[in-house]
């Protein structure tokens, strides 16, 4: 009998069970119920989803397997991410909740960026929506993908056209009858899932296996030893794996997150929650990485499968059933971030065209189920993307290794300046997210030679032109001041 399997049954019916749960307790929500749950999210399941929705199989597949293949220097991008992580929540958290009330109780970050400006220009919210409609739609047939790698390589008897009908099947269900709602609480549960999964390899190693963790295990990578190459890293290279934090001001399917939740006072408790999980889980990664080098590097690096370290230490450490738990980690890994980005893309599509070009008019029962519909278009076509052999569709999914840089260089310093800066503008906003979404996709077609990532450039440029763009503007109206003080004013909540 094969339990693992049998465990990865329970969850996947565990997970659809939410998305019905939500449906049905909720057939007369509104659209912002939907998209972003009422904002009445509390703070553990807002943390947990967030991090959650972050953090994909890369979590528990490329950064081990990076590590194990090429030293602890791959833990620069893990440090960065967790000072990321640790910002977003401490800057903008709590400052975005208040400020997407205060300007029209948005529900979408392209929505937030028009109000706070109190524009009736919709050129903002309409370049925002498509970028997000196109970026999220790859995104997700590249998480289709990964979803479908990790369930070939778990039971490879199961033809890869079926595993990704099964992961899409399930991630659709239950996105789309649950909506905000049942992807938070799905990612609540799924991020909890991650983080016993990665802390219990190692610390189990650490118990059973300690006799064998020994420095003389980590054969020399490259110019340096295992161990040095952290420290002996290039500036280069350690200025890329800190830039990665510089994305997260600029993340939709994160930044919603902060929207939602239910009242600006608990931002405080669901920060120290999401450091606490995203350091226990990147230090527990880069452990399971340097131990699965001693343990098992050789015979991975043979193979050229050291994404595998994971899988093949909780094979090796836990019986079959709990191998099945630790092993739907990584699927979790994988529906987490690909749940949410269905929503923002959804959501963007509704709230940012359907209502405000398309049907003025449309009641909110109506921008629900069409909500509903846009994911499952955005699912389907996803699904195509990602089952295609063609070379187009690979080209496609190469970019969404870049998607990353993309979202930071074009909205994340638009963001930060929104809710700290009084002058800022609306002509500077939509200066700043056209040069840093430029900048972005030229540095890559021309410079990627460099060796500099392309966030760091699409970053500094789309600060210099938000700020001199809007110094050059004229100063903001009253409505547009009154918007920035409501939102900044002490206030007990």
């Amino acid at each position: 009998m094969n339990w693992e399997l049998i465990v990865l049954i329970i969850y996947f019916i565990a997970m659809l069970s939410i998305g019905v749960a939500f449906f049905f307790k909720s057939k007369a929500s509104s659209d912002k119920d939907y998209f972003l749950g009422g904002k009445s999210m509390g703070p553990w399941v807002t943390a947990m989803s967030a991090q959650a929705s972050d953090m994909s199989a890369w979590l528990l597949m490329g950064l081990p397997g990076s590590i194990l293949a090429f030293g602890l220097g791959e833990a620069w991008i893990g440090i960065g991410l967790a000072l990321g992580t640790a910002l977003n929540w401490i800057l903008i958290a709590r400052r975005l909740r208040r400020f997407s009330e205060a300007a029209g109780d948005s529900i979408t970050l392209p929505q937030y960026l028009s109000n706070r400006f109190a524009t009736k220009s919709k050129a903002l919210q309409i370049i925002c929506a498509v970028v997000f409609l196109v970026c999220f739609t790859v995104y997700v047939a590249s998480a289709f993908v990964a979803g479908t790698k990790v369930f070939t390589s778990l039971f490879p008897d199961i033809e890869p056209g079926v595993a990704m009908l099964i992961f899409a099947v399930i991630l659709i269900v239950y996105t789309f009858l649950g909506g905000y709602k049942a992807v938070c609480w799905t990612d609540f549960f799924q991020g909890l899932l991650m983080l016993a999964a990665v802390m219990a390899v190692p610390i189990i190693i650490v118990v059973t296996r300690s006799p064998e963790l020994t420095s003389e295990a980590l054969a020399p990578v490259g110019d340096y030893t295992f161990v040095d190459s952290l420290f002996k890293a290039s500036p280069a290279t350690i200025a890329n794996g800190l830039a990665w934090g510089l994305g997260y001001f600029g993340m939709p399917h994160i930044l919603v997150r902060f929207m939602a939740i239910k009242k600006p006072s608990m931002v405080k408790k669901s920060a120290t929650v999401a450091i606490i999980w995203v350091v226990l889980a990147l230090v527990a990664v880069i452990f399971i990485g340097t131990f699965g080098r001693m343990l098992i590097g050789a015979e991975l690096l043979d193979a050229g499968a050291q994404d595998m370290v994971f899988v093949e230490l909780a094979r090796d450490l836990f019986p079959a059933g709990v191998t099945g738990f630790l092993l739907a980690a990584i699927i979790a890994a994988s529906m987490s971030t690909a749940d949410s980005q269905l929503l923002v893309a959804s959501s963007s599509f509704t709230s940012d065209i359907y209502k405000p070009i398309i049907r003025k008019n449309a009641s909110n029962k109506e921008v629900l189920w069409v909500g509903r519909i846009v994911v499952l278009i955005v699912a389907v076509v996803a699904y195509f993307i990602a089952s295609s052999k063609s070379e187009g569709a690979q080209a496609i999914m190469d970019l969404v290794s870049n998607a990353w840089a993309g979202f930071g260089s074009a909205f994340g310093s638009v963001v930060i300046l929104s809710v700290f800066w009084k002058r800022f503008t609306y002509k500077g906003a939509l200066a700043g997210i056209i040069a840093g979404a430029l900048t972005d996709v030229l540095w890559f077609a021309f410079l990627s030679h460099t060796g500099i990532y392309e966030l760091i450039p699409g970053f500094i440029v789309s600060m210099i032109a938000a700020v001199v763009v809007t110094l050059i503007d004229k100063a903001p109206s009253k409505e547009v001041t009154d918007i920035f003080d409501k939102a900044t004013a002490p206030c007990e909540d």
